[in-house]
């Protein structure tokens, strides 16, 4: 019986990969639950396994008395005399008990399930306490089940899940592929610990790279930013400090074969490696190749930029549905504001024949106009656009002369946009009459009242071209009078 024991508690040890002296200690502590049950005032009672032996023993520790007053915690000095015949009045004594005969079946049971669970949590402790170190490392396993669309993951002793928001989009698994995942976290509950595998993390591709590339795995070469749509593209750069090493190269592998082996692991999602650059309109120009840019306009107070880039190339920088620029954006830490050259260029002049001085502001003198240029306000529209508080910091400003300020330069820039767009408007209605005077202008062309005109036979309204006398100063259209059928 005594064998049978412990080569049960070492197969135990073996199939949960737990010491053995655990195992020992937990059997202990079982038993010892069951007897705090049966004797819930017994201080007395403890167990001990002999493995010389391979013996289980329940002892109970008397003192030696001459009269018995409690028989759980005393025994008679004749009684104590035949266990031990040096045993005196005052001493102590272990008696050794039967504990199967002591507890019974039911109290064996109930050990026995304490003892499954205490074995049950040590395994738990000790799969936490090896995977809560591999967190933020790269792990392979198989897929084993799946349960509303997280995939189980075998990881040998242990069990990852790879939740559906830490899937790549339109990824299959079947069960028995093998997968490689990014160990994000490790959490350890009633149900045992669960290991969160993810392969959508920028931390995933940087551990692929790391596996692929051994100037990253050595750190010869870093890899500065991430940005990523997981199943769609990526972006990284790479930066060494050692300027015989060309890191996007050693990152493409001859003939490519280092990224396309990442670019197979995450389902065929496109990478793009650029080199790093501290210069930060370096660094926008080379996120956005292959387009070409031909300006930057750079607000570092914002962290925000306005690339120019060719007329042909706008699409290729913007990318599809606008990836590309919001990958560069993520890349760099900078918000990209992208544009063609004849956009940039029509916005400038409309600024520049839009910009009023601030000087020219109802209510704005000299001395307050000096000090609004001095705090870098030289416009109406940059007037428009300053917080009261930037204003409030201007000496001989105070709450309610910033207010004012503030509202009437939004009126101004208003009105300044409504009349740029009228006479926009007409201009490009005397340019089309130019370019073809005896072509019948469009409703589009002038604004014109549907009463203003009739035809003879239906009344419906057309417009006829112009005489040079009904086209106003404003470029607008004088209306005829009406004429009738006689």
């Amino acid at each position: 019986m005594a064998f049978d024991m412990l080569e049960a508690m070492t197969l135990i040890a073996r199939d949960k990969n737990i010491d053995l002296d655990t195992v020992v200690e937990t059997l202990e502590t079982a038993l010892m639950t069951a007897a705090k049950k049966k004797y819930p005032l017994a201080e007395n009672l403890s167990f001990k396994f002999d493995r010389k032996a391979n013996e289980l023993y329940m002892i109970a520790t008397k003192k030696v008395v001459e009269t018995v007053t409690d028989p759980t915690v005393e025994i008679q000095v004749a009684d104590a005399k035949a266990i031990d015949k040096a045993a005196v009045v005052g001493d102590e004594i272990d008696i050794y008990m039967d504990y199967e005969a002591e507890f019974g079946r039911n109290a064996i049971a109930s050990a026995k399930q304490i003892l499954i669970q205490k074995v049950r949590d040590a395994e738990h402790q000790r799969i936490y306490e090896e995977f809560i170190g591999k967190v933020g490392t790269l792990i392979s396993g198989v897929v084993q089940h799946f349960d509303k669309g997280t995939v189980m993951v075998n990881l040998g002793r242990g069990e990852g899940k790879l939740p559906v928001k830490e899937q790549i989009p339109r990824e299959k698994f079947r069960q028995g592929d093998r997968i490689r995942a990014y160990i994000m976290d490790v959490q350890l509950d009633a149900r045992g610990p669960q290991i969160i595998l993810s392969r959508v993390s920028n931390e995933f591709l940087r551990a692929l790279f790391a596996m692929e590339v051994p100037e990253i795995y050595e750190k010869i070469i870093e890899i500065r930013a991430i940005a990523r749509e997981p199943g769609e593209r990526a972006k990284i750069a790479v930066y060494s400090s050692d300027d015989r090493i060309d890191p996007v190269g050693a990152c493409v592998g001859i003939k490519g074969v280092r990224v396309q082996s990442i670019v197979r692991e995450l389902n065929n999602e496109r990478i793009d490696i650029v080199p790093y650059s501290s210069n930060p309109e370096v660094f926008v120009t080379r996120a956005l190749a292959p387009a070409k840019v031909v300006h930057i306009d750079m607000s570092t107070g914002e962290q925000k930029m306005t690339v120019v880039v060719e007329d042909e190339k706008l699409s290729l920088a913007i990318g599809r549905a606008g990836q590309n620029a919001r990958l560069a954006s993520k890349l760099t830490g900078w918000k990209v504001n992208i544009m063609s050259e004849t956009d940039y260029n029509d916005a400038r002049r409309r600024d520049a024949e839009l910009l009023m001085p601030v000087g020219q502001l109802e209510g704005v003198g000299e001395k307050l106009r000096d000090r609004l240029i001095e705090a870098d306000i030289p416009s109406v529209q940059t007037l428009a656009q300053t917080s009261i508080e930037d204003l409030l910091k201007i000496e001989g400003i105070g709450q309610k002369t910033a207010e004012a300020l503030v509202e009437r330069a939004k009126e101004m820039a208003a009105q300044l946009e409504v009349e740029y767009e009228k006479k926009r408007k007409a201009e490009a209605a005397s340019e089309k009459k130019e370019a073809d005077p005896d072509k019948a202008l469009t409703a589009s062309d002038v604004f014109v009242d549907d009463k203003d005109y009739v035809t003879e036979e239906d009344d419906v309204p057309t417009v006829s071209a112009p005489r040079l006398d009904d086209v106003l100063e404003d470029g607008s259209v004088s209306p005829r009078k009406k004429t009738k059928k006689m």
